[in-house]
């Protein structure tokens, strides 16, 4: 039994829109565009309160919530394993800050590395119910690699639009799934193409077309909800902090939209303060104004490409909101850089760099007073560190080369 709806709703004004209103996925609600306060169109379920969270036998990945998730039963599952990642505690960073518990939720272990399969392969079950003739999505790097997988599983013809600034890995992970992966000179010019796509070839877009953004496709968006799902089950209760990494907050909005759910069904009693890490801060700035648009604010090239945004969007304010969570800017290339490194030394993670965000994000609340000591948080981390080794790599010492002796070795180490 699926309780969706088969129905879309503006986060903002709550219009209803037909499913599928597939000139809206990615552009968002006409009526609030005008009013010059772009936001999203998601899906919308009845939940009943069961006090348990339904699960799907037989299903692969995390469609075993398919349920909770806007696809027709019949549709099968454009599935590679994903989810169930693991919840990896970090004693040691606890230790550091004060803290009772962290917890990285280790979003690496998904297929093509990141947490962007979430929403693929949701979205792209969607493609397959709805016919599409081809998906497109403009991309940094993680959303088109895991789209073009998905695309690839489910034998759907996939276009990325990116931009030639983007490391070779991710070029690469994109074409190697067999998308067609073209570079724009300048961001904007993505989303201008894509509309035109969507509009005149009918091709269902995977990622948001809006200036200003909104997000992307609302199908995909719910795929992140899964993570809200699998934090409860592993963790046995609703943590106080989620902080995850933000630009157009898909991710943030999806994990607010899961825990809603789990509040609903009455699995759970309250949802956690979410908190945005950010490199520029333009969610931080419209929660300080009482904004509903937020950027845009000025950007520097940043080791943080994925989330490294001037924009941030209605459904991340929502999310923050709703739950009493704030934002955080963490702009500094050499603290992202060396956090990553921390957290490789104290934990044996390699997060991306716009991961590794949420644990600056982490300690500059904690050092404000804003985590209290008993509080239990989890770090999202949303893409591996070996999406953009050469980031990394110039922040290390060349390795030496050294004669076969321990003398040798003695002076190597010490130099």
């Amino acid at each position: 039994m699926s309780h969706y709806l088969g129905r879309l709703a503006c986060l903002r004004c709550a219009a209803a829109y037909a499913d599928p209103s597939v000139e809206l996925l990615g552009r968002g609600c006409p009526a609030c565009e005008r009013d010059g306060v772009p936001a999203n169109v998601l899906p919308e379920y009845a939940i009943p309160a069961t006090g348990v969270l339904p699960v799907s036998q037989g299903e692969p990945g995390l469609f075993r919530h398919r349920s909770l998730l806007p696809l027709d039963p019949a549709t099968p599952a454009v599935s590679l394993g994903e989810g169930d990642t693991p919840l990896v505690s970090l004693p040691r960073t606890a230790e550091r800050l004060g803290l009772a518990a962290v917890h990285v939720k280790d979003e690496t272990r998904n297929p093509t590395w990141s947490y962007k399969d979430r929403l693929a392969s949701v979205a792209l079950t969607k493609a397959v119910e709805l016919g599409a003739p081809a998906v497109v999505v403009a991309s940094t790097g993680n959303h088109g690699a895991a789209v073009a997988a998905y695309a690839a599983r489910a034998g759907v013809r996939c276009v990325v639009l990116t931009v030639a600034s983007v490391p070779d890995t991710m070029k690469t992970l994109m074409q190697v799934y067999g998308a067609d992966v073209v570079a724009l000179k300048q961001p904007p010019d993505r989303w201008r193409l894509m509309r035109q796509l969507v509009e005149e070839r009918g091709w269902l877009p995977m990622s948001g077309h809006a200036a200003p953004p909104v997000g992307s496709i609302g199908y995909g968006v719910d795929g992140y909800k899964t993570i809200s799902y699998e934090i409860v089950a592993e963790l046995g209760r609703v943590p106080d902090f989620v902080v995850v990494p933000v630009a157009y907050a898909d991710g943030l909005a999806g994990i607010w939209r899961g825990f809603a759910d789990l509040v609903a069904l009455g699995v759970a009693d309250r949802m956690p303060k979410l908190v945005a890490a950010e490199p520029f801060g333009p969610l931080a700035g419209a929660l300080a104004a009482g904004a509903e648009v937020a950027g845009p604010v000025p950007i520097t090239p940043s080791v943080a490409f994925s989330i490294a945004s001037p924009f941030g969007t209605y459904q991340g304010l929502a999310a923050l909101r709703a739950t009493g969570g704030r934002a955080v800017g963490v702009p500094d290339d050499d603290r992202i850089l060396d956090a990553q490194r921390r957290l490789g030394r104290e934990a044996g993670l390699y997060l991306e760099a716009s991961s590794v965000t949420t644990l600056l994000a982490l300690e500059e609340l904690v050092a404000e007073g804003a985590v209290p000591p008993g509080a239990t948080t989890v770090l999202i981390g949303s893409s591996t560190g070996l999406k953009d080794v050469g980031a990394t790599a110039g922040t290390l010492r060349p390795v030496p080369v050294v004669e076969p002796t321990p003398a040798a070795l003695d002076r190597a180490l010490q130099a």
